[in-house]
């Protein structure tokens, strides 16, 4: 054909679909990022691959891509299987496709198969590249190294007001066996879809306005699917929770490998059922231990009592001795007293031949005391002469 005879876009294309089809016959691996992903009330599903400069990650090539209704029937469930991901934008996946083109829609690929292992390795790769920075960060471990409560029964919840698992916790809390008494208060936030990150966050920022009020914080998922878990492995979310000022309990319910946010929690358990039991648990512990000191109050007590009443019965029993013995000692002592009376006794003094002069009731001391016509009395050991002073 003439280059320079006019052709119609639709012979155009149909020459570059032809020369597509002799040039790339065969299926080619190719690897991309998900883009644009919509399933169709077909059944088909639509989406638009994309790649990225590592450095910039601008978009440097992108491509329209089917899965028929046929194939993705079977893809879908098996990648679900695989990687617990949804086939959803986002993801980067190593797909076996056919390239052709379409004289009215253009080039495009045909998916034949999918490998899972890629997205899986690719899903590793971005967690361990967090879980790399927050270590470097000196993050990771701050609320591991927080002191867990004795006695955590003022919880802060985390969840969906809908979920099940949020009722399932509340249930386990207050149907304990030991009648303890928890105050669970729930800060409800998004835990599915693009939501959950910007979600949490807010609902720790509200926490921490009233920090004191809270001894844990607790956050649950319970039941959903496994395929929503890529959303609790974010930078930001991750970086919040290990830096907050209370301990972290995470129960997303799920049972294979951690997410990042359960990395960096104070504690990690499966479910909310598990969560509830862990702050049961750990009341029971303190609770036994104040028991035990209680015990050991009571019987230190009672010893001490014991040890009392031994020794007032022997005191008691000493009494009888020591007080009789007491009034010998006063009875001794004061024989003594009457002794030493008798001795410094004026009658005593008399019989030895002294005497006594008094005028007027008074003693004499000196005969300056006397004075012509007093009457005095001298008092002898026999008698008492009266005379008169000349």
């Amino acid at each position: 054909m003439d280059n320079n005879t006019p052709l119609s876009l639709y012979a155009l294309n149909n020459m570059v679909r032809n020369a597509i089809s002799e040039a790339m016959p065969a299926r080619y691996w190719v690897t991309g990022e998900l883009s644009e992903v919509r399933e169709a009330s077909s059944g088909h599903c639509y989406f638009e691959l994309i790649e990225r400069d590592e450095a910039t990650s601008a978009i440097v090539a992108k491509a329209r891509g089917t899965i028929w209704a046929r194939t993705y029937t079977m893809l879908r469930p098996y990648f679900l299987e695989q990687t617990g991901q949804r086939f959803a934008a986002g993801l980067k996946v190593l797909l076996q496709v056919t390239v052709e083109f379409h004289e009215l829609y253009g080039y495009s690929l045909y998916v034949c198969d999918i490998e899972p292992a890629f997205t899986l390795g690719d899903m590793a790769r971005q967690r361990q590249m967090i879980i790399n920075r927050l270590s470097e960060e000196g993050v990771i471990d701050l609320n591991k190294e927080l002191p867990f409560p004795a006695l955590p029964q003022r919880i802060a919840v985390i969840s969906s007001s809908y979920a099940a698992g949020y009722g399932d916790f509340c249930d386990q809390l207050a149907s304990n066996p030991y009648g303890f008494v928890f105050y669970p208060h729930l800060f409800a936030a998004p835990m599915q879809g693009s939501k959950v990150e910007s979600g949490i966050i807010d609902a720790l920022y509200r926490i921490a306005d009233n920090i004191d009020a809270w001894d844990v914080v607790v956050i649950i998922r319970g039941g959903g699917a496994t395929s929503e878990l890529s959303c609790f492995d974010t930078y930001n979310l991750a970086n919040n929770c290990a830096q907050f000022p209370l301990p972290i309990i995470t129960g997303i319910g799920h049972q294979r490998d951690d997410t990042v946010l359960d990395v960096v929690a104070h504690t990690r358990v499966k479910t909310p059922t598990a969560a509830a039991e862990l702050l049961i648990h750990t009341v029971a512990r303190q609770a036994a231990i104040l028991d035990a000191i209680g015990s050991n109050i009571v019987s230190a007590v009672v010893e001490a009592l014991t040890a009392q009443k031994n020794r007032l019965r022997a005191i008691v029993q000493r009494l009888p001795i020591a007080t009789s013995l007491l009034l010998q000692q006063q009875r001794h002592r004061l024989d003594l007293l009457q002794q030493k009376c008798e001795a410094h006794s004026p009658k005593r003094i008399l019989a030895l031949g002294y005497s006594l002069t008094t005028c007027g009731g008074r003693v004499m001391r000196s005969v300056n005391d006397a004075k012509s016509g007093d009457v005095i009395e001298t008092h002898l050991s026999d008698g008492t002469i009266i005379s008169e002073v000349k």
